[in-house]
């Protein structure tokens, strides 16, 4: 074909494409994927595959939050993720002696009824060489005032090391619970009679806690930040009971401070370039998060470009094996074509499903990029070949066919000069009806487990909802996000799919 016939059938091919209304949806949703897909490490970061797999990168993140959106449509709003640098903070240096006290303040504006989850400082660096070198963290939080509290300000910890690539989740913290347990001891919000409170002190007050056993199993389910950001005084500022500030706490919306006291000795040199102070959220981006605080919505992203690679490499090999096979099946005939025939019925009858979990469970039970594609392909040809017989077997007696035989042209002539190029309409057609079972195939090995861990889809985010138990627990968006990217990959290329049949198909395009 010349050059300048290609380009012709190119317009005359895009001039009745871009009235297929539904097509030219396709083809939109479609760069958009690519783009998306493309753009991921740019968008992102280039170690999201790497930090997917460890709980450790996603610290400083809620478990199981829903979406922040979710906020509008409830009666009681959550604490959304809020992270601060350096940049963010009031740094004052002191040199005391033959140490260094770094001060470190910033606030915090708690405007929701439900106070954030945690509070997470890490990405502290030293060139410490030796334990006693190691920076000794202290913390306290300066609430808003609140009438009849006589002490607004709450120790957290009074001294912890930070070591390096080390971080401190003060909820988690029992020296942060003997601390508000202490501080509502001063308010007068936990009485605990017969003992002098000369003797009660923050490291000892459990102890005394534990001899009550109904108070013990009260402080016992304590979440210490609710109580942290929670009122403790009625409008007339006497003290609440202790079971509503333990057990029903209201929140205390306000500005709050926290102060953070880094103590190292004055020959040790502190990094703050990565330092970072997260309030966890209880909800969490646009997508929420799961069991290990990886962010939904980065999943999505991310699998977009496995399911793009996956669901257009099956498609393309398995539908030009085929092809190719169903042509030569078709043009040589006899035995040969009787032979290729019982063998593509016998590959028909194979029950996919179970063969492809037979051998990813051969392969190690973790089947990795090259090796699914390369059995999805095995799989995936069969029907394409059929149809493509079928057309090869008018085409072969068409006058042009005769005459290039008669002339003496070799059979792969033939075949890839004369034959295949009438069966490409179809195989454009068919390449993209075939992406959405590629991505389904490999959606079903990753929700049985059965994928390399080291890549990110969306059958391996539903394979960990279901661990998870997030249908059972109402955690939606870690099952309705990844099956509906499923879907919308599918019905993208079923779109594409159907509007180039109908373009080059000449039954339907006179139709």
């Amino acid at each position: 074909m010349r050059w300048v016939d290609f380009k012709d059938s190119v317009r005359r091919f895009w001039e009745d494409f871009k009235h297929q209304k539904a097509g030219i949806t396709g083809l939109i949703l479609l760069i958009l994927l690519v783009v998306l897909a493309i753009g991921a490490p740019y968008m992102t970061s280039p170690d999201v595959p790497v930090k997917w797999q460890t709980g450790v990168a996603w610290i400083t993140n809620p478990k199981n939050a829903p979406p922040s959106w979710e906020n509008y449509f409830t009666s009681q709003t959550r604490a959304v993720q809020a992270e601060y640098t350096i940049t963010n903070m009031h740094v004052q240096t002191i040199k005391n002696g033959t140490y260094t006290i770094y001060k470190l303040s910033l606030t915090y504006n708690m405007k929701y009824d439900v106070p954030p989850a945690d509070i997470v400082v890490m990405g502290l660096h030293s060139n410490a060489t030796n334990p006693k070198q190691v920076p000794q963290v202290q913390m306290a939080l300066v609430r808003p005032p609140e009438k009849g509290v006589k002490d607004n300000r709450l120790n957290l910890i009074s001294q912890i090391t930070l070591p390096n690539n080390n971080a401190i989740q003060v909820a988690h913290l029992d020296q942060t619970r003997n601390h508000v347990l202490y501080w509502l001891y001063l308010n007068g919000v936990l009485k605990i009679p017969n003992v002098p409170p000369s003797m009660i002190t923050p490291d000892n007050i459990n102890m005394f806690v534990m001899t009550n056993t109904t108070l013990y199993q009260m402080v016992a389910a304590m979440d210490s930040m609710r109580v942290m950001f929670g009122r403790l005084t009625d409008s007339n500022g006497n003290p609440l009971p202790i079971e509503k500030v333990i057990s029903t706490p209201q929140s205390l919306k306000g500005t709050y401070g926290l102060v953070i006291t880094i103590t190292v000795p004055s020959n040790v040199k502190v990094d703050f370039t990565n330092f970072k102070v997260a309030f966890v959220g209880r909800t969490y981006g646009l997508l929420g998060t799961d069991q290990y605080g990886r962010p939904i919505a980065l999943g999505i992203l991310w699998g977009t470009r496995v399911a793009l690679a996956i669901g257009l490499a099956v498609a393309i090999t398995s539908v030009l094996i085929g092809i190719l096979i169903g042509v030569t099946s078709a043009y040589l005939g006899g035995w040969a074509d009787e032979a290729i025939q019982r063998f593509t019925e016998f590959m028909m009858t194979l029950p996919v499903l179970p063969m492809l979990i037979l051998l990813s469970l051969y392969f190690g039970g973790r089947v990795n990029l090259t090796q699914l594609v390369f059995f999805l392909v095995i799989f995936g040809w069969m029907g394409t070949s059929k149809v493509a017989r079928s057309m090869a077997l008018q085409i072969k007696e068409q006058t042009y066919v005769e005459a290039a035989r008669a002339l003496g042209a070799s059979t792969g002539r033939v075949v890839f000069k004369h034959i295949v190029p009438q069966l490409l309409p179809y195989a454009f057609a068919s390449i993209a009806l075939s992406v959405p079972g590629a991505i389904l195939s490999e959606a079903g090995l990753s929700f049985l487990g059965l994928t390399s861990q080291n890549l990110i889809t969306w059958g391996q985010m539903l394979n960990t909802a279901h661990q998870n138990g997030a249908t059972i627990n109402g955690y939606w968006w870690q099952v309705i996000p990844p099956g509906l990217a499923i879907s919308f990959v599918g019905l993208v290329f079923v779109l594409l799919g159907v509007s180039l049949d109908t373009v080059l198909n000449p039954r339907l395009k006179r139709a």
